[in-house]
């Protein structure tokens, strides 16, 4: 008699002398036990298969066997066996049966087949999460499980004790990733309409959805199950929405960022209901104690773990990063966290998503985010989205039930957001087409939910067609909200923006502009500018001052809107604290000044897709101007160092997409000894930027605290008749532009220029008649004796004179133009800030430019009368011009 030990092995063998045949005639039916212990048996094996491995084994035990006498009365260990196989290929027919390769080719299959699903569905612009559940529905006994010679190679039986447990393991560093991305602060921020549409979209969905459950199921052994079943309905998935919201730009719209904020506090109180339905069915009983002692564990993260954490960060030197060290505990500590309350009776990935919230840094987070991520979530998790395809069998609805009646039951499930949303128009002043929104909004589902539906069905409170009706339901709610999203973004609104340009402003309407701000330094020069523009109650200014914070440990893009009567967090974290003082710096501007509206809003977008984020927001906002900030900084030595290189990239992609005019503004030391700046000057040398930048200077001139200066360049006879290639033809950032045309509109809007200022003492002008580059920048530098505090120059696109051909080939930032570089790299004495403006030009279909001085862009240039009362001008000497020959 040979004695085995197997405990841990997944196949009968009797003696290594004739395993293999063995293995190929049992592996099919050998029996995985179900129940709570959570393993299943995923395949139905057919009656004929069983016969023919019964017909095999019977042969085999027929044949002679040789017996070793030696062997006798040993114990063989066939387990490791089935880890790997040594001699691969060699040893036997199928290097498929050990667990390991198995598993790798599972792993490679899933990914493959998930992500070629995620590409095919792009075009309908389906967020990632449906073509995952859709690829582990078509992996599962659904579709390809229905071939036999697939589910025996690639997903048999033996197989899921390792597949189901990596699967989980997996899951849990999801979990431990959704709570390291999640801003608990911005559920304590909330408005009081997004609270209530949460709370409605909680209670509501939750108590159909468990009486549709009792109306469905007779069951008395899954008396629990609908705890999961309300649970799963109540999941709004937060990433999944706003990856959604932001691909149909309706982010930033109120249906997005209610829908969006709700969502939030969804998912929060979705983690609640699964530790309450994993305590209740794991032992009712000691229920009340599960939920203490998980208490218990939460308390002791935020009270101790935390500010270890946070003591552990103030001890790393700044810019040092955190070691592999440090973050292989971290990642050690999410795996503890898990035992800990898989120990006190929850789900362990309760345990985990608990210890990624306490995360105090989040610095700490973009680490660990970028280091997971990827990883996680792109190679790891389609094995779990496999393991609850795999669970689900349309096969078992369509035999135990009608079609009828599992429609109205996933109607009914898809349409509990919605109703909740209108039913809470009946208590509030909700309108009714806003709530319709947000109700399907809400529909959209996350991992959670498929976590919450797999958990109902290990521990048995889910029965395989119950789980398999909820999986499709939740395929189903996912897929309708990217076509409500297409539906019910908002109309563009039907009359022209004409307003996109400084020179198309009239002085008798609001000026809007939006203050992009990367950081507090950047509100000191802003506002300096923004009192200098000349804010009145004829002439108004409405500002929205949009910081733009990187997105680190987040899921997605959030725009959230301050109100300055409210009071901050307590505690505040950097951001938070950055974001107070810019409302607060902006609520003191609006004070201090008259015919002056602010608001402030914090933006988190990734550098990536910050450009295209401002200019969304422009689109919605209409603004004439769009200030953005330069990427590079002054040091106390007076030199220009970057800032962070990404922000100019963010500043050339507004550049080429802004629908309105840009200017790109750089403080060479005035903030820190002016309130506003006094004496300004414009260096004109043409085109449709220069005449942008003194549009402005123009508004600003009617401050009578304001003196301006408005040099024009001219090249002398002699250069013009120079053969000048532009040397940035090839630069994108070039503008076909007829010049001929170009300089009759410089001379129409200069003479009205003039003539509206004539009898304005503080108004300068002087024209330069000059030869080459060298002399336009002597002539520049010589103006630095005059102390200007605010210098506008035009970006210059498209233009070329042989006062700047020069320049352009030695610029070290392009993006500011030739003149705004020179202004910037060169050396001056003073202290003044520099406006580098761009404006907004349309471009017709056949490839040529609108002005704002083309007829159909909108109304005609009006004069704009002076507001300054002194008299006299001295035309003579004002409009003199200096030829450098004489």
């Amino acid at each position: 008699m040979l004695f085995l030990d197997y405990p841990n092995c997944n196949e009968i063998c009797l003696a290594k002398t004739f395993t293999s045949r063995i293995k190929r005639a049992t592996i099919n039916w050998s029996i995985i036990p179900t129940g709570q212990a959570g393993w299943f048996k995923p395949w139905l094996v057919e009656e004929e298969e069983k016969a023919e491995a019964a017909h095999e084994v019977a042969v085999m035990a027929a044949e002679p066997m040789l017996t070793d006498i030696d062997r006798l009365n040993k114990t063989i260990l066939c387990y490791a066996e089935t880890i790997y196989r040594f001699n691969g290929l060699w040893e036997g027919p199928d290097p498929l049966t050990p667990l390991i390769s198995l598993f790798l080719i599972q792993l490679t299959f899933s990914m493959i087949v998930i992500h070629l699903l995620g590409y095919a569905l792009k075009p309908f612009h389906q967020p990632p999460f449906v073509a995952e559940i859709l690829g582990g529905i078509l992996l599962g006994p659904s579709a390809f499980g229905r071939i036999k010679a697939y589910r025996r190679i690639m997903f048999p039986n033996y197989s899921f004790r390792v597949l189901e447990p990596m699967s989980h393991l997996f899951i849990g560093y999801y979990a431990f990733l959704a709570g390291l991305k999640m801003d608990v602060r911005a559920i304590t921020r909330t408005g009081s309409k997004a609270l209530k549409v949460a709370i409605a979209g909680t209670i509501i969905p939750f108590l159909f959805g468990s009486a549709v459950f009792f109306i469905f199921t007779t069951d008395k052994s899954q008396k629990f199950g609908f705890l999961f079943w309300g649970a799963a309905l109540t999941v709004t998935g937060f990433s999944v929405l706003s990856k959604v919201l932001e691909t149909q730009q309706i982010l930033h719209t109120e249906i997005g960022k209610t829908a969006l904020a709700s969502a939030l506090i969804c998912d929060m109180c979705s983690w609640v209901f699964l530790a309450v339905a994993f305590a209740v069915t794991s032992s009712p009983s000691n229920s009340p104690w599960t939920l203490i002692s998980t208490i218990a564990f939460l308390l002791l993260c935020v009270f101790y773990i935390r500010p270890v954490l946070s003591w552990i960060i103030q001890k790393t030197p700044e810019g040092q990063g955190y070691s592999e060290f440090y973050i292989c505990s971290i990642l050690t500590g999410v795996a503890l966290s898990g035992v800990i309350t898989d120990t006190c009776g929850t789900h362990p990935m309760i345990g985990a998503f608990i210890f990624g919230l306490v995360i105090p840094n989040e610095v700490l987070e973009a680490t660990i985010v970028e280091k997971l991520d990827d990883f996680v979530m792109g190679i790891l998790m389609p094995v779990y989205f496999v393991v609850c395809g795999l669970r689900t069998n349309i096969d078992v609805i369509s035999d135990t039930t009608s079609w009828f009646v599992v429609g109205v039951v996933i109607v009914l499930a898809c349409t509990q957001k919605a109703l909740s949303s209108l039913i809470l128009t009946i208590f509030s002043d909700l309108p009714v087409n806003e709530a319709t929104a947000i109700g399907l909004l809400s529909n959209a589902k996350g991992i959670l939910a498929l976590v919450i539906l797999e958990a109902g069905q290990i521990q048995g409170a889910l029965s395989t067609e119950t789980y398999s009706m909820m999986m499709v339901a939740v395929l189903l709610m996912t897929m309708i909200v990217t076509p409500a999203a297409i539906w019910f973004r908002p109309v563009q609104s039907t009359v022209p923006y004409k307003r996109r340009t400084l020179q198309k402003a009239k002085s008798d309407e609001e000026l809007r502009i939006i203050a992009c701000i990367y950081s507090i330094r950047n509100v000191p020069t802003i506002i300096n500018l923004l009192r200098t523009s000349n804010a009145s109650t004829k002439s108004p200014i409405n500002v929205v001052a949009l910081q733009l914070v990187e997105l680190v440990g987040r899921a997605s893009t959030m725009m959230v809107v301050h109100n300055s009567h409210s009071a901050g967090p307590r505690n505040p974290s950097h951001i938070e604290a950055q974001a107070d003082q810019i409302t607060a710096a902006f609520d003191n501007y609006e004070l201090r000044s008259e015919g002056v509206r602010t608001q402030a809003v914090t933006a988190r977008c990734a550098y990536a897709t910050m450009d295209e984020d401002i200019c969304t927001f422009a689109k919605d906002r209409r603004p004439a101007l769009i200030i953005i900030p330069f990427h590079k900084q002054q040091t106390l030595e007076g030199e220009m160092e970057d800032i962070n290189p990404s922000i100019r990239s963010v500043n050339e992609g507004v550049l080429a997409n802004a629908p309105c005019s840009v200017g790109i503004l750089i403080d060479r030391g005035l903030a820190e000894s002016h309130d506003h700046a006094s004496n300004i000057a414009v260096l004109f040398f043409g085109g449709p930027d220069d005449r942008e930048a003194l549009a402005y200077a123009w508004r600003m001139a009617d401050n009578p605290d304001v003196r301006l200066t408005v040099v024009r360049f001219i090249p002398s006879t002699d250069a013009e008749k120079l053969d000048l290639v532009e040397s940035i033809d090839k630069d994108h950032l070039s503008l076909p532009i007829d010049l001929d045309s170009e300089k009759l509109l410089d001379d129409d809007y200069l003479g009205n220029f003039k003539t509206a200022t004539m009898k304005d003492k503080s108004v300068t002008y002087c024209e330069l008649v000059l030869n080459d580059e060298e002399e336009a920048i002597k002539a520049i530098k010589l103006m630095d004796e005059n102390k200007h505090d605010l210098y506008l120059v035009g970006r210059g696109r498209g233009m070329v004179s042989p006062l700047t051909s020069g320049l352009a080939d030695w610029c070290d930032c392009p993006e500011l133009g030739p003149i705004g570089d020179l202004l910037v790299t060169s050396e001056f004495e003073s202290s003044f800030s520099v406006l580098i403006v761009q404006q907004y030009i349309k471009m017709d279909k056949d490839g040529s430019i609108r002005s704002a001085n083309s007829g159909d862009f909108g109304d005609e240039v009006l004069v704009r009368p002076s507001v300054s009362e002194s008299d006299g001008f001295e035309s003579l000497h004002s409009f003199r011009r200096w030829d450098h020959d004489t």
